[in-house]
């Protein structure tokens, strides 16, 4: 009897990191559901490209800020999963989907905070927490964290805060869910050239250069150097991997 494939969702997965790590996903074999916030058209490109490679994908629309339209969005996941997989669970759940807001801690709103808080804490926290049905026994969790909760980068200090939150909440994750056989990691990606970074490194155009002279590898980070490591870490060969932070920066700031 053949193996059922394994089935990850990604959220964020229509761009940049996220669609990176969809298609490595879909390149070690594993089946891929890829949420988009608003760009449809670049999502559904990617579900083409992985059905190419002969693996399952789809793409639905979530705002990982709105929690309360998180149970709908598990109601729709349910109902694929039985007609397009003939089953009820997921193996993996990527915490991708986030924003870039750079402001001077000075200058920080409160609208700015909530704003980032909505995403990359209070929304990875709910939906993990209400995706916990759909997770499969021996499976994984994997949350995308910054080197930025490592070394710091004026004008980032609401991010990495939340960030910072997410690798404390990592650990809880891989302590609480340890008695199900599920794994909790964190993958903290450096600069990377992506929309993601676009902003950044137009508002400061001696950034890659800058960033290069103080990476040991010696170059700016591109998308290929992380969409791996989160495959890596929803393979069997991980399988004894928990609880950790895996920085993927090529040495930044050493």
């Amino acid at each position: 009897m053949a193996t059922e494939n394994k089935i990850a969702v990604v959220t964020g997965g229509s761009r940049g990191l996220g669609k990176n790590m969809a298609l490595r996903l879909a390149a070690s074999g594993i089946d891929v559901i890829l949420t988009y916030r608003s760009k449809q058209e670049e999502a559904e490109a990617v579900v083409r490209e992985i059905e190419q490679t002969g693996r399952k994908a789809a793409a639905l629309q979530l705002d990982t800020s709105l929690v309360s339209t998180f149970d709908a969005f598990l109601e729709t996941v349910s109902s694929l999963l039985n007609e397009k997989w003939g089953r009820s669970t997921i193996d993996f759940l990527v915490n991708n989907a986030g924003i870039d807001a750079a402001s001077p801690f000075a200058q920080t709103t409160e609208e700015d905070f909530d704003n980032l808080f909505n995403i990359h804490l209070k929304g990875v926290y709910f939906l993990t927490q209400k995706a916990l049905p759909l997770l499969a026994d021996n499976g994984g969790i994997v949350n995308v964290s910054t080197g930025l909760t490592r070394f710091t980068t004026p004008g980032y200090a609401a991010y990495a805060t939340m960030k910072g939150a997410i690798e404390v909440f990592t650990k809880y994750l891989a302590k609480e869910l340890g008695a199900r056989g599920i794994r909790a990691n964190l993958v903290a990606p450096g600069i990377i050239e992506t929309d993601f970074t676009k902003a950044a490194r137009e508002a400061h155009p001696g950034l890659e250069a800058y960033i290069s002279s103080q990476t040991a590898l010696g170059r700016f980070g591109q998308p290929d150097d992380i969409g791996g490591v989160v495959a890596f870490l929803c393979s069997p060969d991980a399988r004894w991997v928990n609880a950790q932070r895996i920085e993927a920066s090529g040495g930044m700031f050493l």
